[in-house]
């Protein structure tokens, strides 16, 4: 699907470390508001792609813009511009231990001074209060919550800053399918919430199914299948149908260690 305007839009983007070539000619749209999740094995270079779009590691070749703007190659002036449009769930949460909850969601807006210390602690209140948490969390320290208590402040973090654009690394990795599938939901009624266009990397294929208007399968390098969520089952591609379905046998073989 190619938008005419895409927020996200990546032209025959190229990653290589020494010989490994890890992304090898990336083509992908993400609309304005669309929801997009990247499936794929672990190793496959989902990662990769998203670190790339964030700037943290720059691609060999191609194009990446952000409503336009070109962020290969950027200057750090204009790669903090572009970033500024952006939320990050991190897999696992990444919540910072020794800070409470309340600062760990207003963390990115303390540090760059956009709010004071009370506006802060307010704001994270309401945050917490959008992905379904009371005032009362916000003083506890990340060890004294569950593994999805967790995950529902880093998402709250991940909306602090009323962001455009919303990242998921893996969001459900680690959780039970009940709370994985509470999760899902806030993910879908925060990003409608907030209007914020999602780029979601999983191989949750549950997750992929509830949270995506359109799922892309990276493989080898290169996206082999992208269509709307509701046709990946009639994909007519093999390496789709092994890895949506998780059989053991089919073209992708995985690296076993005897």
């Amino acid at each position: 699907m190619t938008n005419v305007n895409p927020k996200i839009s990546l032209r025959g983007v190229k990653k290589a470390f020494g010989p490994k070539v890890v992304l090898d000619g990336i083509d992908l749209d993400v609309g304005v508001g669309e929801s997009v999740v990247i499936i794929g094995g672990s190793g496959t270079g989902k990662s990769v792609m998203l670190k790339c779009i964030l700037g943290l590691l720059h691609a060999d070749q191609g194009s990446i813009t952000v409503d336009g703007t070109e962020v290969v190659g950027a200057n750090a002036q204009v790669q903090e511009q572009v970033n500024s449009k952006f939320g990050m769930l991190f897999q696992g949460a990444a919540l910072f231990d020794s800070l409470p909850v309340w600062e760990n969601v207003s963390f990115g807006l303390l540090a760059q001074k956009r709010v004071d210390r009370d506006e802060a602690k307010e704001l994270a209140v309401a945050k917490l209060a959008q992905v379904g948490m009371g005032a009362d969390v916000a003083e506890l320290s990340p060890a004294e919550l569950s593994g999805g208590m967790q995950k529902r402040v880093a998402l709250a973090r991940a909306i602090a800053s009323d962001p455009e654009i919303i990242f998921f690394d893996e969001p459900t990795t680690g959780l039970d399918p009940i709370m994985a599938d509470v999760i899902n939901d806030l993910i879908v009624k925060i990003t409608r919430e907030v209007g914020a266009t999602a780029l979601s990397i999983t191989h949750d294929m549950t997750s992929a199914r509830k949270i995506a208007n359109r799922i892309a399968m990276l493989y080898e390098g290169k996206i082999i299948w992208a269509g709307p969520t509701e046709d990946i089952d009639q994909s007519g591609n093999e390496y789709v149908d092994q890895f949506i379905y998780g059989k053991a046998d089919g073209p992708i073989k995985m690296a076993v260690r005897a």
